[in-house]
């Protein structure tokens, strides 16, 4: 089931009108979210998991090639038969640092399936003294899922934060490292 709304928000000159997309999930809902600032790309889109509570209005009219594109992997993803978004993320957008961009690029390049520590990480993006920055660009990412920044763990192993919640963090781990996947119907 789809729900839509569309928000409009007047914050700054970058941040013009959204076209939203509500997507129900194995997790819950998710919001997909483009600027309206071009018909095929976005200047700035993002992806994230949302409380059923925090969703105010429910309409089935938004239209934008990104939105399909976005729920139509998701699905395939939570259905099992996608593990990686490459034509997605060929839409990602100029938000953030240079250094954030660089962190996001790097979780990119994560394998599904596994997973790395934020030292590992840093250590792959050429800065191994920046774990803690990469932990906030992490904490950062725009694109759930998508820039896969629930495979990235605690140097011995445990979970650390995730925007989502740990639980999520728990669930689609254990999601990807199951080998026969079954996929979810939603």
């Amino acid at each position: 089931m789809i729900k839509t709304t569309i928000k409009a928000k007047k914050k700054t000159n970058q941040e013009q009108s959204l076209v939203t997309r509500w997507m129900q999930s194995p997790l819950g809902p998710l919001e997909i979210a483009v600027n309206l600032a071009s018909k095929n790309g976005a200047k700035y889109w993002y992806i994230e998991f949302k409380l059923e509570a925090e969703i105010t209005c429910q309409q089935n009219q938004d239209k934008h090639l990104l939105l399909d594109l976005a729920e139509k992997q998701l699905q395939e993803y939570f259905n099992g038969t996608r593990n990686e978004f490459s034509e997605l993320l060929k839409h990602q957008s100029s938000y953030g640092t240079d250094f954030q961009r660089q962190v996001w690029q790097g979780l990119t390049n994560i394998a599904y399936g596994e997973t790395c520590s934020y030292l590992d990480l840093a250590t792959k993006i050429n800065n191994p003294k920046a774990v803690r920055a990469v932990g906030a660009a992490n904490g950062k990412n725009p694109l759930a899922i998508v820039v896969p920044c629930h495979r990235v763990i605690g140097a011995n192993g445990t979970l650390t934060g995730y925007a989502g919640g740990l639980d999520k963090k728990q669930w689609l781990l254990r999601f990807e490292n199951t080998k026969e996947q079954q996929g979810f119907e939603f």
